[in-house]
C-alpha cells in the first residue's frame, strides 16, 4: 500500500511522527507500506510558495491513502489567500473529490471532570461525527469585499 505522508504545518509535525510510529509497527507485523513524504500548507509555502505544490498532488492522487498532519496558523495569516495554508487542503478536498471528514470523539475515564458538561451526560461518550465537506464555506468563491463608509 503506498502512503502519502503529508506532516504540514504547525503541530502537524508531531502528530504525524507520532502515527507514524503506528505504521511501523504494522509494518513489522508485515503489512507492505511504501511511505513517501511530501510537504503540504504553510511547509509547502515555506519551500515552495504554493500551499499544494504539483508533486505533492499528483503522490496524493497515485497513492492509495493519505496521511495528512495539520496546518496553519497565525504566522501565515497574513500571506495573499491563495498561499495560505487551507488552500492548499481545500485544493486537494477538490481534486480528489473528497466529500467527508470523519471525526471520532471519545472521553476517556480520566478526563470525565475535566468537561464542561455534567459527568453523567459525557461518561462513556463514543460517537463519530461526519462532516460534510463539499458546499457552503469550503468551496465558495469570494465575490469581492465592500467596505462601508461611516
Amino acid at each position: 500500500m503506498k502512503v502519502a505522508v503529508l506532516p504540514g504545518d504547525g503541530i502537524g509535525p508531531e502528530i504525524v511522527a507520532e502515527a507514524l510510529k503506528i505504521l511501523e509497527v504494522l509494518r513489522a507485523e508485515g503489512v507492505s507500506l511504501e511511505l513517501e513524504v511530501a510537504p503540504v500548507g504553510g511547509a509547502a509555502v515555506d519551500q515552495t510558495g504554493d500551499p499544494l505544490p504539483p508533486p505533492t498532488l499528483t503522490l496524493c492522487e497515485q497513492a492509495d491513502a493519505v496521511l495528512f498532519g495539520a496546518i496553519g496558523g497565525p504566522r501565515y495569516d497574513a500571506l495573499p489567500r491563495e498561499q495560505r495554508p487551507e488552500r492548499g487542503l481545500l485544493r486537494l478536498r477538490k481534486a480528489m473529490d473528497l466529500f467527508a471528514n470523519l471525526r471520532p470523539a471519545q472521553v476517556f475515564p480520566e478526563l470525565v471532570a475535566a468537561s464542561t458538561l455534567r459527568p453523567e451526560v459525557v461518561s462513556g461518550l463514543d460517537i463519530l461525527i461526519v462532516r460534510e465537506l463539499t458546499g457552503d464555506i469550503y468551496f465558495g468563491e469570494p465575490r469581492g469585499l465592500r467596505t462601508n463608509a461611516a
